[in-house]
């Protein structure tokens, strides 16, 4: 899909919302910036963290028999050897324009001219994606190592310590947050291609009879997960990977895509890897990691089904998703009917703030000490925002801009009843609720 006019103008709203109000940074900024590399800034790191909050709850609580691993990001190179991401298939064609010497991965190109300039490019040549580094005092090929370009790989190497110290049987999962490194050759779209990003990846281990089947379970389970979360169906699709296009090792693979403003992207994959990964790392380590039923004593390596979320990824879908515009904004908040609103329709459980205290008037001392007294107690439970600059408008407009789904507003009222005005950013429907109350009831509509 070729970026419209529309669709820049989007992004560049996005991009810019997220700098302003402290989600996403350029890393390096202020030296100019490193390419491809993000910072998350408080409301950015709050919203994530929710994301794999929710994400880790549903796998390792809400489903039987998965448990989580936390494995280094530093391993023996002869791990990635096994693997084969230092061989041809680990890897993307470069090509590079002779006129103004940019470089693009050939696969992403419309046409053979360069999209920049429009100058003649070179013959691709493959470009290794894993990143090396050394380990020890020397810089030689004895110290050489590489950052992990896929978590999955240590999940693998510790399936029997994990099967045996929780004394697993199959079928089971383990699951698993962290850091990937690819060498992207064009890295691009903000925060959806990038050299450095977080994954959530589980590995579901199962026996060759069953693998069809658990494949068929687990994407239907995280097709339903974003939905749940609030991402609407037309913008969330199924696409399936066609035969000759899959990796050697794969018996099917499905990409969950969401409609960014850029086109259709993956933002998770449900991969039917077969037993190829086991079956490798027994082969080149030495260690049998197959698997024994008790009960039929047929042994076996078990089939592995991967689904694997990419987190920026999904973040960034939930931006995209959530993004709205209201020209003329709403009567409650929008001081000129020339004005647009923005609001963040955000899933109550993903945003960053859950509640945002103001005071009605700034400079009224008791109503101001009566709303950080409110605002102390709530902090306890819940991420919470103080803010008395600007008027009660403009204060709504900033909580709505972040996705901030309650805000609390202390008034005279409030003195003498101390009781509070609770609004709903989306309904904006306003209650009266008693100080006594707030917890439960702010609570109770998080969890509803």
């Amino acid at each position: 899909m070729k970026k419209t006019e529309k669709t820049s103008n989007l992004m560049d709203k996005i991009i810019s919302l997220t700098k302003r109000r402290g989600f996403i940074f350029q890393s390096s900024e202020i030296y100019g910036g490193f390419g491809s590399c993000y910072d998350f800034g408080p409301l950015g790191v709050e919203m994530k963290n929710n994301i794999k909050k929710i994400w880790w709850k549903e796998m390792t609580r809400l489903h039987e028999n998965i448990v989580g691993l936390d494995a280094s990001i530093l391993m023996s190179p002869k791990v990635w050897q096994a693997s084969g991401h230092l061989t041809a298939g680990f890897a993307d064609e470069l090509v590079e324009c002779k006129k103004c010497h940019h470089r693009f991965r050939k696969d992403l190109l419309d046409s053979e001219k360069c999209p920049d300039c429009g100058g003649e490019l070179t013959a691709p040549k493959k470009f290794n994606l894993m990143m090396k580094t050394f380990v020890g005092a020397l810089e030689d090929e004895a110290a050489v190592t590489y950052l992990r370009a896929e978590t999955c790989q240590g999940i693998y190497l510790n399936f029997n310590n994990v099967m045996q110290s929780l004394r697993l049987k199959v079928p089971f999962g383990i699951a698993q947050i962290g850091k990937a490194f690819r060498n992207e050759i064009t890295p691009k779209d903000f925060i959806y291609r990038t050299r450095e990003f977080e994954q959530m990846e589980m590995q579901w281990f199962c026996s060759p009879k069953e693998a069809d089947k658990f494949f068929d379970y687990w994407l239907e389970e995280r097709m339903n997960w974003y939905f749940k979360l609030g991402i609407k169906k037309e913008n969330l699709r199924a696409k399936e990977t066609p035969k000759k296009e899959l990796a050697h090792y794969a018996k099917r693979a499905v990409d969950i895509e969401y409609k960014f403003p850029f086109g259709w992207k993956e933002i998770e994959g449900v991969h039917h890897r077969g037993d190829w990964d086991l079956s490798n790392h027994s082969k080149n380590s030495g260690q049998d990691l197959s698997y024994c039923d008790e009960t039929t004593k047929e042994k076996y390596y078990p089939y592995v089904i991967e689904t694997s979320v990419g987190a920026d990824r999904s973040l960034f879908a939930f931006l995209c998703d959530a993004y709205k515009e209201i020209e003329g904004g709403r009567t409650e908040t929008t001081e000129s009917a020339k004005e647009i609103e923005v609001i963040l329709n955000l899933h109550k459980s993903i945003s960053p703030v859950k509640v945002a205290v103001f005071p009605l008037m700034k400079n009224k001392e008791d109503i101001s000490a009566k709303a950080k007294e409110i605002y102390q107690m709530l902090k306890v439970d819940f991420v919470c925002k103080y803010d008395e600059s600007g008027s009660i408008g403009k204060r709504y407009r900033r909580q709505d801009e972040v996705g901030t789904p309650l805000c609390v507003t202390v008034d005279f009222d409030s003195l003498e009843n101390n009781d509070v005005t609770v609004r709903d950013r989306d309904t904006m429907k306003q209650e009266r609720v008693k100080v006594k109350d707030l917890n439960q009831k702010v609570m109770e509509f998080l969890n509803g």
